[in-house]
Parts: structure tokens; C-alpha cells; sequence
């Protein structure tokens, strides 16, 4: 099979002949929440084929996994994301009503700093861009300089659940209501081939689930999390009990939702939010396909399931694994 007319080439190794070209390389990583670990499991299957993108363009959760990638970060957030336990995950949600969320971010945004510093986007050692949404204007917005923790912040920011960020006068957030799995983006970076993954090619709740997160959780990894956290205080458990309760009773209104009742408010949200995005998905991949697609399919995992990032990579891996004898044969022999 020939690779379409509109391919780039990357520039060759001073001294090589056209023989030793490469198609340009672009990498689409799509948005999916917590089964954006996915993206992990086709990064390093990838990269153990020989096969580097030049381009990655991430939307959502594949701006948090491709900017990490292209930083050299994997590897940590790997460790991170393997390490979580659905009580970590609680712990790392600072509920506000503040502001336009419920989940301030300041926790998540600290750690992502930590992990990532000042860098910024122009100094990465491949070309990134992260796909967001401005608030008013609904127009698509590609972020392609500046600091990368903000840059990833801001593509992340799921509407009425993280509050929005704030760039160049501009309020951001999810690009996943514009461009949920950013091919396009690679095209106009003169990508000529371009490897789309889609992890949210399924629309399936797992079976049973009523929300978002279980009462049963919400009431056991409160507990937890905040025992813990009155321990490294230094502060008797009875000083937190009255914003335990109140938390607890918090998550339960907006996460949880009886058996025989409605879902509660983020599980509605949660859900009009991913099929408005399978809708877009559907069009934009029409109107412009890559030139291999991995769908990587997760019915059984839930949207907010991040403490199962083992089982994601494996799935990410396995999709990967299928997809490369078709992926190594348009692209030809690694350089």
C-alpha cells in the first residue's frame, strides 16, 4: 500500500539519499478521562517498534499523556499512575463550589508542575499541541507555545467538573467539545502520516455502575483519605469529623445516586458529555481520517475508574500490537 499524495517528509540524516526518508509522523491521542492510561500502553509499544512520532497533538486526557511524552516524563507518570488507589484518587479531588467546578484542580496542578517545572512547549524535542475550548466563543484553540503544564491544564478542564484556565486573556477548557481526537491538528503540521487512538470508541457503562464513583467508595476512601491526612497534620481525627461528614455527604449528592433514583448531577454531566463526543468523534473522523486508527475499546472500565491504569495500559498495549503489522507497512522501514 502507498502512502497518500499529501505526505511530508521528515528531514533526512545529512548525507542520506531519498531511500532513507521518512514519512513525517503524527500521532492523534484522543480524549477519554481516566481511560486515557490507555495512551501509556500505545506510547511505549509504539517506541518499542522503532516507531517516534514527530508530531503529537493531544486532546484531554491525551494532551496530559502525549505532553508528558514529549517532555520525557513518561516513565514518572507511569509509576504515578499505577500507584493510584481509588482512595488516592479521592485524595487528589479539592471539591469547591467556589468557583465553576466542583474539583478546584490546584492538587492535580501542583503535581503536574512538580512533574513538568517551567517547561515549555517550544522547547520540547518534538512538535506538540494541545486542543482546547474557548468559553463564549466555542472556538477551537491549539496550543502550541507556552508553558506545557497550563497548556495540558487547560485541555483537561471538563466543563462543570474542573474550573477553567485562564491563557493569554483567553478562558480554556476541554477541547474534547471541538476536537476530541485532534487529527486534523496533526495534518496541519505537515504530518503525513498520522495515527489516531481513540479510547472512547465505546459508549458502555459497566455493568451495575449507577455513577460516576459508588456511595460504598465515597464513604470508605473519604474516611481514609482524610484520617490519613488529620495523621500528617499532626491532628486528632475528631477535628476533621464535622468536614468529613460534610464531604462525605457532599460527594454523595453529586457523584452517587440510590439504585431505583436518577444519577446524581456529575454522572448526568458525565454522560451528555461523552455522547455529544462520540457525535463529534464520529464527524471528524469522517471528514478527516488518519491513516491507521487505534480503538481501543473499555467498555468495562468506567470514565473515572484512574486507579485501574494497569488494566488500561494492557489494553492500550494489545490494540497497539494488532494495529502495527498495518502501521509498518504504510509507514516502511524505521530510518
Amino acid at each position: 500500500m502507498k502512502l497518500p499524495d499529501r505526505t511530508v517528509y521528515a528531514q533526512a540524516e545529512p548525507g542520506a539519499g531519498p531511500s532513507a526518508r521518512t514519512p513525517k509522523i503524527g500521532l492523534a491521542l484522543g480524549a477519554g478521562a481516566a481511560r486515557g492510561w490507555a495512551h501509556i500502553g500505545v506510547l511505549r509499544t509504539l517506541e518499542a517498534a522503532g516507531i517516534r512520532a514527530d508530531v503529537i497533538a493531544g486532546t484531554s486526557a491525551g494532551a496530559v499523556i502525549g505532553g508528558c511524552h514529549a517532555a520525557g516524563k513518561l516513565p514518572e507518570l507511569e509509576e504515578f499512575a499505577r500507584s493510584l488507589t481509588r482512595r488516592r484518587v479521592f485524595s487528589l479531588m479539592d471539591l469547591t463550589f467556589s468557583g465553576s467546578g466542583l474539583v478546584a484542580g490546584g492538587r492535580l496542578q501542583s503535581r503536574l508542575e512538580a512533574a513538568l517545572g517551567a517547561t515549555r512547549i517550544e522547547e520540547l524535542p518534538v512538535e506538540f499541541a494541545s486542543v482546547a475550548t474557548e468559553m463564549s466563543t466555542g472556538h477551537e484553540i491549539w496550543l502550541t507555545k507556552g508553558v506545557l503544564a497550563n497548556a495540558i491544564r487547560a485541555s483537561y478542564a471538563l466543563p462543570g467538573i474542573f474550573e477553567p484556565v485562564k491563557i493569554n486573556g483567553r478562558w480554556l477548557f476541554d477541547g474534547a467539545l471541538v476536537n476530541p481526537v485532534p487529527v486534523s491538528v496533526c495534518r496541519a503540521r505537515e504530518a503525513g502520516f498520522v495515527i489516531a487512538v481513540n479510547i472512547n470508541s465505546e459508549l458502555r457503562r459497566p455493568a451495575g455502575e449507577r455513577g460516576v464513583i459508588s456511595e460504598e467508595a465515597i464513604a470508605e476512601d473519604a474516611l481514609d483519605a482524610y484520617s490519613e491526612e488529620a495523621g500528617n497534620r499532626n491532628t486528632s481525627l475528631s477535628g476533621f469529623l464535622p468536614t468529613l461528614r460534610g464531604r462525605q455527604g457532599l460527594f454523595r449528592r453529586q457523584f452517587a445516586a440510590p439504585p431505583d433514583g436518577p444519577p446524581g448531577i456529575a454522572t448526568a454531566m458525565v454522560d451528555a458529555f461523552n455522547i455529544t463526543q462520540d457525535r463529534i468523534i464520529r464527524s471528524r473522523l469522517a471528514g478527516d481520517p488518519p491513516d491507521v486508527a487505534i480503538n481501543i475499546k473499555m467498555g468495562q472500565i468506567g470514565m473515572f475508574d484512574f486507579h485501574r491504569a494497569a488494566e488500561m495500559i494492557e489494553l492500550g498495549r494489545a490494540a497497539t500490537r494488532r494495529m502495527l503489522p498495518e502501521i509498518q507497512d504504510l509507514i516502511g522501514p524505521n530510518p
